[in-house]
This record gives structure tokens, sequence and C-alpha cells, in this order.
């Protein structure tokens, strides 16, 4: 059985995220999408409603599990028996850190292999912080989001800016 892990912030989980988790589920016997921990990242939502928009999101892929990882990814690929690590580029901006990542997850796991999905043309500018900001400054982001994101973005913004954030 092919197991991959697509890890990410997920904050939120954009058209863009999809389309990579689409395509990988094509490919993989097993696609485990995990939300995940960045330290450089202040996210807008939670771990675990990060997790929750995943589960709703992925629902149409049979072969898609959702997960939480709190560590590094390429131990918990190792820890769910994932051979591959999932990716995506949007641009060549993109292509150094992720580079510079995979290199090091192999010095840290031989054994586990990275790859590169890159999104559909229609959603190659479309970035989770550029809808995070979109949607605090009270735009449309029913292009960029499915409904149920836009309608918790929409929410979450909303409690923000009643407490005073």
């Amino acid at each position: 059985m092919s197991k991959a892990l697509y890890a990410g912030t997920f904050d939120p989980v954009t058209y863009g995220h999809l389309d990579v988790v689409r395509r990988a589920a094509a490919l993989f016997d097993k696609v485990i999408v995990a939300a995940s921990v960045n330290p450089r990242k202040r996210p807008l939502f939670s771990l675990e409603e990060r997790a929750q928009m995943l589960r709703e999101t992925c629902k149409a892929f049979p072969n898609v599990e959702v997960a939480v990882a709190r560590g590094l990814v390429v131990e918990f690929a190792r820890e769910v028996g994932a051979k591959v690590i999932v990716r995506g580029l949007r641009a060549v901006s993109d292509f150094e850190f992720e580079l510079q990542m995979a290199s090091t997850n192999r010095a840290l796991a031989p054994e586990v292999e990275t790859i590169f999905f890159t999104p559909a043309p229609q959603y190659h500018y479309v970035s989770a912080s550029i809808v995070a900001e979109i949607a605090r400054f009270g735009g449309d982001v029913g292009e960029f989001v499915p409904p149920e994101v836009a309608r918790k973005l929409k929410e979450r913004l909303a409690n923000n800016k009643d407490s005073g954030g």
C-alpha cells in the first residue's frame, strides 16, 4: 500500500490545498493530510479547528485521512508509515525553502521521499495568508476557499473584532 503525508498549517484550507489533496489521492492508496504546527506562524485557527476544517473539506476523498502533527513532519511521516511527503509549490519563490526542507528531511529520514505538486493554474496565486488578509478586511473569499471555511473565517474574524482583536 502506498501511503503519502501532506502536512501544512492550512490556516485556512484553500482550494489550492484541496487541489493538491485531490491529485495526491489519485496517485496514492492512502493520503494522510495533517494540520501541523509551524512555530514561525501565528495561526488564526487552533490546530484542532484546522484539522476539523480539513475533515469537512476532504470528505469527498475516501482514501484521505486527516490527522494532527505536533512535531517534525518527517518524524510524523515515519510514525504513520508514509514513505512520501507531499508538498505544494505555487511559485518559484516557494522552491528554495521547500528544497531546503526536502534535503533536511532526507538527511533525517532517508527512507522518506518528498514530491512536489504544483496546483492547477487558477490556484497558483492563492495562499492561506492572503485569504486570511482578504477576510480580515471584509473581502469575499468564496473564490478561494470552500463555503464552510469562508463561514468559519467570517465567524472567527467577527469574534476577534468583538473582543478588540
